[in-house]
Parts: structure tokens; C-alpha cells; sequence
């Protein structure tokens, strides 16, 4: 990921300690966003005077005091807009050790994704009813996020990371004084963003001025912890959800719903219909949304990065990206490979602009592998190919989740032969059986869009929408053994229908003994390429429902 990092700092009559706090952030040499929230004149022109002396000091003004909260929103939203990635919140009033910097930098540097937060070790100039008040904000905090995760929601030393940061701004009303601290941290933590702490000093100037209103910041602060802790309530389920441990990998979740409800849904569709169909889609699904925290989560961190991926290269997405929608396409893509195997789609009902290479690739009669994805519907492809009956295509599966739904298939078309070979890892004696078929003249199918369980080291980092995935190395490795040629293979609902894009990816996948590293850091990062174009034409047909991008750096 592309980390560019600048300083905000709200200022409201802090001429006095500025200067010097100024000066001190020379050094780092990043851009700083100083934000004026209606100062004295006074500190207006001395504010006026930094920005001349530092070029990379930009100053933002408020015509009038709006709070602190406002300010440090001003800055966030400025610092996004001119392709910032992180925001360094400082207090302007000289209580931050900056000597912590390089640390919070560093730590931010690290875990991208998450908020950095300072926690505060106080000395004997701090006031006891301020750290009085803290501990019972903290019981407060805890509360509301049903967790002991958060150590200090006051701090206003912090690295924000500003893409979910600026969505949250867009999508709830944020407390625009002294609350705003608790707030977003806490609205955070609901939205999934991770939390780091690290200890820091903090002092109480001799002489600093403190904007803190008694009566108005208290009832402010009380306000807000009465709207989160409805908000609480509301996403209780979720809550106490997350409390049952950290994340795991994919193919260990259990199997949601088993296969009496997709025996159901199917059996509706030859009784009555798509109509029928979709009439009992909308609420199976939605319960699947409603109860399904680890996948609803996951499929708004993946909608909340294509966004911010299309935004800054300037692709266009379709209106309308919401995670219940991103569901209800998978539902749509279960009937679409329902009614492929049963005959209900043809060829001539899909637009296939490479038909001409398809064909020219079943008629050469030789074996190829065909890599795909979790995107759109690699079983639609595979029942159209089916129908031409010119060749045999093996399948590969990693977990019985997907041979069972797969069986699930095959009991609406006992006549089509599904050729599945369930592996757990891409070892020896799998590569031989599969060079057997392709030298046989079959295909095989595999995706490449799903690290496997036993094998950490089978991974390779690489860039997909803007940020740093694991992908299997196994897929690509496999390819390289099997010297056959390698075509990528996506059926997508578009726009305008059904589209099957089907390309040649290598003719013969290479990786040399002395560059093997670079070399498939390389095709990994080429086949991520063509998946995220891919994910841009059609951002609701990637049905990767978990955490994609977490996870640590355990290959390159």
C-alpha cells in the first residue's frame, strides 16, 4: 500500500506555543494541515507568519469557533482530497512528546489499516479531576464497544488511516467539539478498523491554555455516550459476536445453513421458476446478511476499497454498492449455475466476445489450465463448456464445503460428469495426476484467489486495489510444472447481461531456478492486475466473504 502520511493539527489560540511546535515538525519532513478554528488575531497572524516561513505548512481557516472536532474533520477530509493516506493528529498546545514520533510513524507504517493511538503516562502536572474524568470515560468506552480493547479514547495523539476514516464522516454525524476523540475511535472500533496503543508522556504545561468547558463539554460528552450506547445496542449481536476469538481462515468457517436450505431454493427453481426463485432469494438472504457478521463486515471493507481504488484512478463504478446487494448477487450467481447445468442457459444467451479462442483452444484438442476466481461464476463457464461436449474439465476444490455444493448441482442434471479433485495443499502427487489430464487433453480448472490452510509459506504479497493480499503461489507454481498454456476465465453479471471474458494468460508459464521469487511475485502480481480490472467491471461479483487483506507478510 502507498503510505503518505501528513500532520493535522487543530489550533485555537495556541499562537504562543506554535512556533516552537512548528519547528520541531520541520525535521519530518511531511506536509502539515494546520486548522484555524476562528482564533484571536493575534494567533491568526501567527499562524500567518509560520505558513510564509515553512512552504509545507497549509493553512486551513474556520470564520468562526466550531470545535475541535470539527477542525481535526476539516483537516482529515482536506488531507484526503490531496491524496493523503494518513493523518498524524497533534494538539497544538505543546502537551505531545514528539520525541514519539518516529514510533507512531512507524507503527502506523506497519499496520496500515489500523488507527495508532497514544496512550497517556501522566506526571505530577496533570490535573487529578482530568484523569478522575478519564477513567470514567474509559468505563463508558468499554461499555459501548463490549470490549477492554480500547486503553485510552482521549488521546489526541494519533495516526489516522483516513479512507474509512473520511467514509465514517460521510456516513454518521460525529460529535464537533471535545467529544469527537471518543467518538470516532469508538465508531471505529464498530466498523472493524483495528486499534494499537503505545505509551507516551503527556504534560500539562505551565500556563497552557485548555478550551475545555465545564458545563457545554460535559453535557456534550454525556450526549454522545447516550447516542453510542444505543448504538450499542443496536449492534449488540454483532459485538458479542466479535468476542469469540480472532480470525480465522477461510476454509475453517463452518458451512452456514448446510445443504437443506439450498435443496429448497433449488428445487423451488425447477418447480416454479426464476420468478419463484427470486421471490424466496430476498429473505434468505437477507437473514444471511443479518447474522452473518464475519462475511457482512468483509464485504463492506472490500466495497469501501474498490471505491477508494476507482476514486484515485479514476474508473467509474455502477451506483448502488452496498454490502446487502453483494449478497443478493451471490444468490443470483447460485441460481445462474443452477440453471446452466440444467440446460436453462445456452451459449447463444451470453455475450462471449472470445468465443472465436475458445473454440480455437477445444478444437486444438490439447489440455490447458484455466485459472479463475471467487469472481462472478466459474460454474457457468464450466456448464457451457459442458454443453459443446468437445471437452472434459476437472475441477479443482480445497474444502468439502464445495464439493457438496457442487454434488448439490449434479442432482439437477444426474447426466452431466463433474470432475472433482479435492486437495488440501498443490503437492507432488496432486501435479502428476493433473499433468496426466492435460496430457490427455483434458482441462483443469483452478482459482487463485484463496490461500490454502496448510501451507503459510504457499503465500505471495502482492498489490490488489490499492492494498498488500495474500495470494497462493500453488496455482501459479502448478502452472509452471505443467508447461501447458494458462488462459484466465471469468463469467460475469454486468450491466448488460451475462458476459463470459475468457484470455490467454501465459502460453507457457516460466520460473526459472535462479529467479523464482521475482519471477512469480511477478505473474501473481500480473493475474492480481486482471482480477482487480475485473472487480472494477463488476464490484458485486467477488465472493471472497472474509477478511481478504489481513493477515502477516509471510513470503515477500
Amino acid at each position: 500500500m502507498d503510505y503518505r502520511p501528513c500532520f493535522i493539527i487543530p489550533c485555537y489560540n495556541h499562537g504562543n506555543t506554535m512556533p516552537a511546535l512548528v519547528a520541531a515538525l520541520g525535521e519530518y519532513g511531511l506536509p502539515c494541515y494546520v486548522i484555524d478554528d476562528g482564533s484571536s488575531s493575534e494567533t491568526s497572524r501567527i499562524l500567518d507568519d509560520l505558513g510564509y516561513q515553512h512552504g509545507w505548512l497549509r493553512l486551513l481557516r474556520h470564520e468562526r469557533n466550531q470545535g475541535k472536532g470539527a477542525a481535526v474533520m476539516t483537516g482529515m477530509r482536506e488531507a484526503w482530497r490531496r491524496g493523503f493516506t494518513h493523518a498524524i493528529q497533534l494538539d497544538a498546545d505543546g502537551q505531545h512528546t514528539l520525541g514519539d514520533l518516529p514510533l507512531i510513524l512507524e507503527l502506523s507504517r506497519q499496520a496500515p489499516s489500523a488507527l495508532v493511538s497514544g496512550r497517556p503516562v501522566f506526571d505530577a502536572t496533570a490535573p487529578k479531576s482530568r484523569i478522575y474524568g478519564r477513567y470514567l470515560t474509559h468505563v463508558w468506552v468499554w461499555i459501548e464497544t463490549l470490549s477492554l480493547q480500547i486503553k485510552d479514547s482521549m488521546c489526541g495523539f494519533r495516526a489516522y488511516p483516513l479512507s474509512p476514516c473520511v467514509e465514517l464522516l460521510e456516513r454518521a454525524p460525529m460529535g464537533r467539539r471535545m467529544e469527537f476523540d471518543v467518538e470516532v475511535m469508538v465508531r471505529l472500533f464498530w466498523r472493524g478498523v483495528p486499534i494499537k496503543f503505545f505509551d507516551t508522556q503527556v504534560v500539562y504545561p505551565e500556563g497552557g491554555v485548555s478550551h475545555f468547558r465545564s458545563i457545554q463539554d460535559n453535557l456534550l460528552i454525556s450526549w454522545m455516550h447516550t447516542r453510542l450506547f444505543f448504538g450499542m445496542l443496536v449492534r449488540l449481536p454483532d459485538l458479542l459476536a466479535s468476542r469469540s476469538g480472532s480470525q480465522r481462515h477461510w476454509s475453517t468457517e463452518k458451512e452456514r445453513g448446510g445443504t437443506a436450505g439450498l435443496r429448497c431454493m433449488l428445487w423451488a427453481y425447477r418447480a416454479a421458476g426464476r420468478s419463484f426463485f427470486n421471490l424466496l432469494l430476498y429473505p434468505v438472504m437477507a437473514y444471511f446478511w443479518v447474522t452473518g457478521r464475519t462475511a457482512r463486515r468483509a464485504s463492506r471493507d472490500y466495497l469501501r476499497r474498490i471505491r477508494d481504488y476507482a476514486a484515485k484512478s479514476g474508473r467509474p463504478l455502477p451506483e448502488g454498492l452496498n454490502s446487502f446487494r453483494h449478497f443478493i448477487n451471490f444468490g443470483h450467481s447460485i441460481l445462474d449455475k443452477a440453471a446452466a447445468w440444467n440446460g436453462d442457459l445456452k451459449l447463444a444467451d451470453v455475450e462471449f466476445p472470445a468465443i472465436e479462442l475458445y473454440r480455437q483452444v477445444v478444437q486444438s484438442g490439447k489440455g490447458i489450465l484455466v485459472i479463475g476466481a471467487h469472481l462472478g461464476n466459474l460454474e457457468l463457464c464450466r456448464a457451457l463448456g459442458d454443453q459443446t461436449g468437445d471437452v472434459t474439465v476437472n475441477s479443482i476444490v480445497y474444502t468439502r464445503h464445495a464439493e457438496r455444493f457442487n454434488h448439490m448441482l449434479q442432482t439437477i442434471n444426474p447426466r452431466t460428469a463433474i470432475n472433482h479433485i479435492q486437495v488440501s495443499d498443490m503437492g507432488p502427487a496432486t501435479a502428476i495426476l493433473l499433468q496426466q489430464k492435460i496430457d490427455e487433453g483434458e482441462w483443469v480448472v483452478i482459482v487463485a484467489d484463496r490461500t490454502p490452510l496448510n501451507s503459510k509459506r504457499g503465500r505471495v504479497r502482492v498489490d490488489f486495489l490499492g492494498d498488500r493480499a495474500a495470494f497462493p503461489q500453488g496455482p501459479f507454481i502448478l502452472a509452471s510444472l505443467l508447461k501447458c498454456p494458462v488462459f484466465l476465465m471469468f463469467g460475469l453479471r454486468e450491466p448488460t447481461g451475462l458476459k463470459i471474458h475468457f484470455e490467454l494468460f501465459s502460453e507457457r508459464l516460466e520460473l526459472p531456478r535462479g529467479e523464482r521469487v521475482p519471477s512469480l511475485a511477478k505473474t501473481v502480481q500480473a493475474f492480481a492486475d486482471r482480477l482487480g480490472h475485473y472487480c472494477l467491471r463488476a464490484p458485486l461479483e467477488w465472493f471472497n466473504f472474509y477478511d481478504f487483506w489481513e493477515g502477516p507478510d509471510e513470503s515477500n
